[in-house]
């Protein structure tokens, strides 16, 4: 009889891992308009019907505290922030379009 003394998080599936980080409300939609430009808060909202600010902004700050988003204050009139996705987020492109073409 083996016993499994690794952590439970490093035990799973990269995938597996990839798909908890992504999972929960608006953060795949957040994740693929981030892929190609960095992305505003209000044009977030404009983008995804039913969503409201408490939930977005919830989502946003749970990618940005996974190291997905990477938050930059543009020290430009007007003064906004974008979100752009990190390393860690960039590496995770490949795995996630894999998922679309599955299942779209």
């Amino acid at each position: 009889m083996t016993t499994n003394n690794l952590p439970q998080e490093e035990a799973s599936c990269p995938a597996e891992n990839i798909l908890k980080q992504l999972s929960g409300k608006w953060k795949p939609q957040i994740f693929r308009l981030a892929l190609d430009e960095p992305v505003r808060f209000n044009r977030l909202l404009r983008q995804l019907p039913g969503s409201n600010k408490q939930s977005v902004a919830t989502a946003l700050k749970e990618m940005e505290e996974a190291d997905i988003l990477v938050k930059t204050v543009v020290q430009e009139k007007p003064l906004h922030i974008e979100y752009t996705l990190s390393e860690r987020g960039t590496a995770m492109v490949s795995v996630f379009r894999s998922m679309e073409g599955l299942l779209g």
